[in-house]
């Protein structure tokens, strides 16, 4: 056994040998699997996510070096589409690409939903798969995903800004610049490759530790369309009532946005996945435009203003409020550096294409100086009352103090207790519409770097880092729970909030225990009615039939500590208060609130089933 051990020994050392090219002369040579994990590394990834598999086992091998030098580290997920919504979460939060990897077959398959959704969202993502050895296409082997067997290269392509199969050991390397770059640029998104597992054994150039082939995807072209910015300034400098409308492409530029509001006495309001880059206590803001959002919006935008700039944003059905004629009309400005963007909105005045950041840049340059009023004054950031200009739905139950507690009143302690530094992460379904409409949280970003209580973090699509993620176009139940994991993995030093309900929670749930494993302080809050709550309110508030909507009764609490994660059932507000918040979240480890909302508190949803024809 001891001879046995030695040869095995030196033969592993030999073949490292040579595949480093040791002798003089030689070019080094690695695994396939190992050029990926060293691009990783030098872009500064420090983590990747999927569930181990025989296809991508080379990947694992070369990972668990990397963690022994210091590099890149696995997160094993439980399920592959929680994997994807890891790194859709990771990126949001680092600025840097989310890796997802998955082995062939159904490994394969149960990406496509996470993978649609960072599509939908502009989330910046590698996803690598795996194949059977490429000499086995067509012979019926296992897991096969090839063009010859289950085709995951050809379902990719609908949900991928790049998709190929590498079918040479030589393509690996441009293959993956091309997918990294792909992936990276505007408007951003997935980027597939499908990899058989002999390309991932096979010994290829290694790349050079000299070269620096990853700054074209850290460098951001800052090119803009002057001629159309010169007309931009015009329209400024002739508006009366300019009004703004900040999307989730804003967050590198929202400091200039918010100054060039200042100079110009604009007015704001935000897309649902824009509210996060704001503070919400700005006395300039006006609430939420879309899907859960405020009246007071909506009135702006009826109050016939001479101006609406619209930044960063697509204005698909819940950014538009349904397509709205009082936002896509003849008033309209659109900045945007996407032209998939530009294209959903004809009816502009005039489109604007270039970084928001450096288009800004040059309006305030050419504006001139300016005097404050009335961005730099917020709101008193330590009342309970919330923002005085932004009207809530049913605003009377943020303050009941029955029980079942209401799901107004549990979203205003959310924003009294939780840390000014809180990620929050709002799930599809009747979680995103409360937080939406009611998630005010204090001492937020506010408009000058120097008023900040939490210096700002780079975001994959847009520069810095939201206080509240949503998912809008696609909108996977379960989205939150698996991307609230990889933003505290890519930030543990933020507390970190998922919102989401029992629904998403029995289909993705399990992912709880990744957090576990990691030791993440999550709070994971399932607001739990026992229904599909959109469902129901949907169907009542349509006249339809009552059907398919009940879910059985889930102790929650329970269920988290049969996996060792401590929990809390909350009935009512005193249940909130009673709880040790700081000892939650100095706990290195994931926390469950089963909180056991009114179920007949209509969520603000009117506007969603107008878009379905449901109502008029």
């Amino acid at each position: 056994m001891d001879n046995w051990n030695a040869a095995v020994q030196k033969a592993g050392i030999d073949r490292r040998v040579r595949a480093e090219g040791s002798e003089v002369g030689d070019t080094p040579r690695v695994e396939g699997a190992e050029v990926i994990v060293r691009y990783l590394e030098r872009l500064g990834v420090k983590h990747v996510f999927g569930v181990p598999g025989g296809a991508i086992e080379p990947i694992y091998n070369a990972l668990a070096r990397s963690e022994r030098r210091g590099g890149v580290r696995a997160v094993v997920a439980r399920h592959e589409a929680g994997a994807a919504f890891m790194a859709d979460g990771y990126a949001r939060e680092t600025g840097k690409i989310g890796v997802a990897i998955a082995t062939s077959g159904p490994g394969a398959t149960n990406l496509i939903t996470g993978v649609a959704c960072a599509y939908a969202n502009h989330v910046p993502m590698l996803v690598i798969t795996g194949q059977p050895p490429i000499h086995s296409f067509g012979k019926g082997a296992l897991q096969d995903s090839s063009c010859s067997g289950i085709n995951t290269v050809g379902m990719f392509r609908h949900c991928t800004r790049y998709n190929s199969l590498v079918s040479h050991a030589d393509q690996l390397e441009i293959k993956l610049v091309s997918a990294l770059m792909q992936a990276c640029q505007t408007p951003g998104g997935p980027a597939h490759l499908s990899i058989p597992v002999d390309i991932l054994r096979a010994e290829v150039r290694a790349p050079s530790p000299t070269a620096d082939y990853t700054s074209l995807l850290r460098l951001k072209p800052s090119m803009v369309d002057l001629h159309a910015v010169r007309e931009l300034q015009g329209e400024l400098e002739r508006a009366a009532r300019p009004v703004f409308l900040i999307g989730n492409g804003c967050g590198e530029a929202i400091e200039a946005i918010l100054k060039l509001a200042e100079a110009t006495n604009a007015l704001f309001i935000t897309t649902p996945d824009g509210k996060g880059f704001i503070n919400p206590r700005h006395r300039a803001y006006r609430g939420v435009f879309g899907f859960g959002g405020h009246a007071s919006a909506d009135t702006l935008l009826r109050s016939v203003p001479d101006l609406v700039v619209a930044f960063g944003t697509g204005f698909g059905e819940f950014n538009s409020a349904g397509w709205c004629g009082n936002l896509l009309n003849g008033r309209l400005i659109h900045v945007d550096s996407s032209e998939e963007n530009l294209m959903r909105s004809p009816m502009a005045r005039l489109h604007v294409r270039g970084r928001i950041l450096s288009v800004c840049a040059h309006l305030l340059e050419s504006l001139g100086p300016y005097t404050a009023t009335n961005v730099v004054e917020l709101v008193d950031p330590h009342s309970e009352a919330g923002n005085p200009h932004v009207a809530l739905h049913a605003a009377e139950q943020c303050d009941a103090d029955t029980a079942p507690i209401k799901p107004q009143r549990l979203m205003k302690e959310l924003s009294r207790r939780f840390p000014p530094n809180t990620r929050f992460l709002a799930d599809a379904g009747n979680s995103m519409t409360w937080a939406i409409h009611y998630l005010q949280p204090r001492n937020r970003r506010a408009a000058r770097s120097s008023d900040r209580a939490v210096p700002p973090r780079k975001d994959a699509r847009s520069g810095t880092a939201s206080w509240l993620r949503v998912t809008t176009d696609f909108a996977s139940m379960g989205w939150a729970i698996g991307a609230a994991v990889g933003v505290a993995r890519g930030n543990p030093d933020c507390p970190v909030v998922c919102i989401t309900g029992d629904g998403s929670y029995l289909m993705s749930g399990q992912e709880i225990t990744v957090a576990a494993a990691e030791g993440l302080s999550i709070v994971f809050i399932v607001l739990n009615d026992a229904a599909y709550g959109m469902v129901m309110h949907g169907q009542r508030m349509a006249r339809a039939e009552p059907i398919g909507f009940d879910l059985p009764q889930v102790d929650y609490r329970l269920l988290a500590l049969s996996m060792g994660i401590p929990g809390h059932v909350i009935d009512s507000p005193a249940d909130l208060d009673a709880l040790d918040l700081d000892e939650i979240l100095q706990r290195k480890g994931p926390t469950m609130l089963d909180v056991r909302i009114d179920r007949e508190e209509v969520p603000p949803m009117f506007q969603r089933l107008k878009a379905l024809g449901s109502v008029k």
